[in-house]
Formats: C-alpha cells, structure tokens, sequence
C-alpha cells in the first residue's frame, strides 16, 4: 500500500515555475515507477510525464518536452516535477501516481495509487 500526497502547487504568472512534490509512504516506493498527469477543468486526465522505478528512464509528453522534468530520490521516497517556461494551458490540476510494476507508463489505467491533486493556475 503506498499513500501519495502532492504539494508546491499555486498561482504563477506565464513565464514562471513551480516544483511539485509527491511524498510517499510505504517502504516500497524504490519499486514503483512513478507518474505525473494532469485535469484541466472539463478535459480528460493526461499524461504529462513518467520515471522508472530506478530514476534511469523518463519520459515526458510532448508538450511539456524541454520545460517540464521528472525526478525522484528514492531515499527520500518522493518524487518531483520541475514546471519551467509555464503557460496558461498547463493549468490544471496536477496529480502524482504509483505503479507497482515499477514502470514509466503514459497510461493511466496502470497505475495503482494516486494522490488527492494540487492545483496549478498559470495567469498570462
């Protein structure tokens, strides 16, 4: 069982940069591959970027390629995403999720357990 709870959402202006984190419990979190999707208001949730359970393979959405930068540090079993050049559609909810098979799907049906979401609102 791994609980997740997200934070360092908030307000910024176009331009600007956040850094969320995820923080796990559970003495498994060295084994879970890790995920970071979004849900704006009336759209779908989507893949915004994954790390494998070794912090060695990530993979980012295209839209957020060159900004946006997963990472984790399994000794303090947290997981990260780094949002840089943010615009006013990456606003949305933004929520962290485990996968017990210790990959880095974009697929949201593989993922175990999620985190309760934090807000992102990008004013331009």
């Amino acid at each position: 069982q791994v609980q997740l709870v997200e934070s360092g959402g908030g307000l910024v202006q176009a331009g600007g940069s956040l850094r969320l984190s995820c923080a796990a419990s559970g003495r498994t979190f060295s084994s879970y591959g890790m995920g970071w999707f979004r849900q704006a208001p009336g759209k779908e949730r989507e893949f915004v970027a994954a790390i494998s359970w070794s912090g060695r393979t990530t993979y980012n959405t295209d839209f957020v390629k060159g900004r946006f930068t997963i990472s984790r540090d399994n000794t303090k079993a947290t997981a990260s995403l780094q949002m840089n050049s943010l615009k006013p559609e990456d606003t949305a909810v933004y929520y962290c999720a485990a996968d017990s098979r210790g990959s880095y799907s974009t697929n949201s049906r593989n993922y175990d357990y999620w985190g309760q979401g934090t807000q992102v609102t990008v004013s331009s």
